[in-house]
């Protein structure tokens, strides 16, 4: 008997089932029962077929969020396509390298992209694409338009069935995700139907969702965190309340006008939200219908967390830390409440921590235990440490992992060759009650007088500082120590740099370096892994699309900074 692979399309006959009388999606004035969304889907599977698509073939997709944009992601992957999803914020260079890595044999997009879509077209030189795909009701601005497809000709009738079986892609990749990287050329990373399945049971088992939710999409169809976090929803059966982009002002609205009861976010999101429910003259109660949050790319502060309980008051707000590479989430941890006394977090001594410091520490961030299906362990260079129980590289495991890097034949995948563990880059250590604490990215260690300092660690303490709205920690070369820890910050308003120069003594909401090397030491961060010196940083820091620090950029900014400052004397 043949063995029998998951499909994410599965979840199909059961929405035909859901959502009789209410809308299964809504996007602006479009509302769709789940009858009607799979009617959708189908039509879309049957036109690709009879277009030529076929198992194995890759269908790139740029375009803002919206109902058509799922219907596309599960039709190409009925009739055994790979979508490929690009950023709709990529530059034409951006969108050509990952074209060309993935050769398509179609390209769909939306207006957003149209753009560099037409200049991509008329280069012709990206020989795999055989369709120009446009979303929308919009007119094509191609100027060879016959070449150019609408969307409805591509719908068919679907005649068969709609429990039919859907067809596999080879290795049965579903979707390839492009990591941002900070430099380079993208990556893409080929992910399975089985990965996407498991990760939408860890969401659904953990975060809990359900076929009652009305769930806002904020985060871009394009990133694995939006794409797994759709593909739980459909599996629960929930309402989708899609929004082109995230925008602080229409999230709200949605919220308010759909009874939203779920969302995901990054920090800068839910400091978006506070910041424009806060600025509003009307009062907000729409924050009282959301019962879960779960907040990705990076830990939230405890001054926001406090912030997002006020105004999201009965939502459980749930962390997670992952990445492509692994289909979205490996960890999850429901966060405490930093105003409540009884929440509280276990360290590895089964010591309370500090209510104010909730999951940060010195010895790094809590980001919770593996979701079921992930296996987790640390590998060290089995060097004596200071530290127990032992730092080292997370390692993990399971069927979760990527299929490989699309067109990557450099064996580098696993790590060692030691039964498919998949090493992720980043730096940590496993507590007795298994939470994994998360220091930094290895790429990211700075070498400091013999002593490995990893920069997350650092900017987790610093950005507990009340006068700190951001933080970026690097390595400088410096003749004594091979490397000089220095920070980069960002102050709040109201807050001002002292001079220490000048001799002034410092008043109420100035910094200094000395005055935070201070509070570096109150918070009991290590010596060595204290900042020599602090740079006041006037603008926004350099991120990627997927909102990354560029540690490169401001690394070496700081260093030609301090080259002009030298030449000066």
């Amino acid at each position: 008997m043949a063995h029998y692979q998951g499909h994410i399309c599965q979840c199909l006959p059961r929405l035909l089932t859901l959502k009789r009388d209410s809308p299964l999606t809504i996007a602006g004035d479009r509302r769709k029962t789940g009858r009607q969304f799979v009617e959708d889907v189908l039509a879309f599977s049957t036109g690709l077929s009879e277009f030529g698509v076929r198992p194995g073939d890759v269908i790139a997709i740029a375009a803002l969020n919206s109902d058509w944009y799922i219907e596309w992601l599960l039709a190409i992957t009925f009739v055994g396509g790979i979508a490929a999803p690009l950023n709709y914020r990529w530059s034409l260079e951006e969108a050509r390298l990952a074209i060309e890595l993935v050769s398509p044999v179609m390209l769909v997009v939306d207006e957003s992209c149209s753009s560099w879509a037409l200049e991509l077209q008329e280069s012709c030189d990206m020989p795999s694409i055989r369709m120009h795909v446009l979303i929308g009701d919009a007119t094509p601005k191609f100027r060879n338009n016959q070449s150019v497809l609408r969307m409805d000709y591509i719908r068919r009738s679907w005649q068969g069935p709609p429990t039919a079986d859907p067809l596999l892609a080879p290795k049965g990749i579903a979707i390839i995700c492009f990591t941002s990287g900070t430099t380079g050329k993208p990556k893409g990373v080929a992910i399975s139907h089985t990965a996407l399945i498991v990760q939408s049971l860890a969401k659904l088992a953990i975060v809990g969702y359900t076929e009652e939710d009305v769930y806002l999409h904020t985060a871009p169809l394009c990133h694995i965190g939006g794409i797994s976090s759709c593909m739980a929803m459909l599996m629960a059966g929930g309402c989708h309340v899609v929004l082109p982009k995230f925008c602080p002002k229409s999230s709200i609205q949605a919220i308010e006008q759909h009874n939203v009861t779920s969302l995901i976010t990054v920090p800068t999101m839910i400091a978006d939200l506070i910041s424009y429910i806060s600025s509003r003259s009307s009062s907000w109660e729409g924050g009282t219908r959301v019962s879960k949050i779960l907040n990705g790319g990076g830990s939230l502060s405890v001054e926001l967390l406090s912030n997002a309980i006020h105004v999201f008051p009965h939502a459980k707000i749930v962390s997670a830390y992952g990445m492509t590479e692994c289909c979205s989430s490996l960890t999850f941890i429901t966060l405490p409440n930093p105003n409540c006394e009884k929440s509280r977090i276990l360290t590895s001594d089964n010591h309370n921590l500090k209510s104010d410091h909730i999951y940060q520490q010195p010895g790094g961030v809590c980001v919770g235990k593996a979701a079921p299906h992930v296996e987790i362990r640390i590998s060290t260079n089995d060097q004596a440490s200071s530290f127990s129980p032992s730092i080292g590289k997370i390692l993990t495991r399971g069927l979760h992992v990527m299929i490989g890097y699309w067109k990557d034949t450099s064996g580098n995948l696993l790590h060692s060759n030691e039964n498919g563990w998949l090493d992720t880059g980043d730096i940590g250590w496993l507590d007795e009650n298994g939470n994994l604490w998360l220091i930094g990215r290895e790429k990211g260690l700075i070498k400091s007088g013999g002593e490995n300092v990893y920069p997350e660690e650092v900017e987790a303490i610093l950005a507990q500082h009340p006068g700190i709205s951001n933080v970026a920690v690097v390595g400088i070369p410096d003749i004594r120590l091979s490397e000089k820890v220095v920070a980069c910050i960002s102050m709040r308003e109201s807050w001002h740099w002292l001079d220490e120069i000048s001799g002034h003594s410092p008043g109420q909401n100035e910094l200094s370096s000395k005055l935070l090397q201070k509070f570096c030491r109150q918070m009991n961060l290590t010596g060595f892994k204290i900042p020599k010196k602090f740079f006041w940083w006037k603008k926004s820091f350099p991120l990627t699309t997927t909102g990354k620090l560029k540690r490169d950029d401001v690394r070496q900014e700081v260093i030609s900074n301090m080259q002009i400052a030298l030449s000066k004397l």
